[in-house]
């Protein structure tokens, strides 16, 4: 992954996701493309979950600060598909 991609945030990583994922729906590309495309997309969905990471790390963090150790329970893994 290039320099420059570790330094998105994480709006810019997702809208170009969201981009990706149509173009690659739309199914008028040829496979290199879709292949190139395919990965740069993986890379794109990597930087979300670090920051999303990143994120709940800090509000965890905040909340102990705030609360103490009491009643903290970390969110729930969105690759996760079950609700339950």
């Amino acid at each position: 992954m290039a320099k420059k991609d570790e330094t998105l945030k994480f709006e810019a990583a997702l809208a170009k996701l969201e981009e990706i994922v149509g173009t690659l729906e739309s199914g008028d590309l040829e496979l290199d493309r879709a292949l190139e495309l395919f990965s740069e997309g993986t890379a794109m969905a990597k930087i979300c979950r670090t920051k999303l990471s990143e994120a709940e790390k800090k509000i965890e963090k905040l909340v102990k600060e705030r609360d103490g150790d009491v009643g903290v329970e970390p969110m729930a893994d969105p690759t996760d598909e079950s609700p339950f």
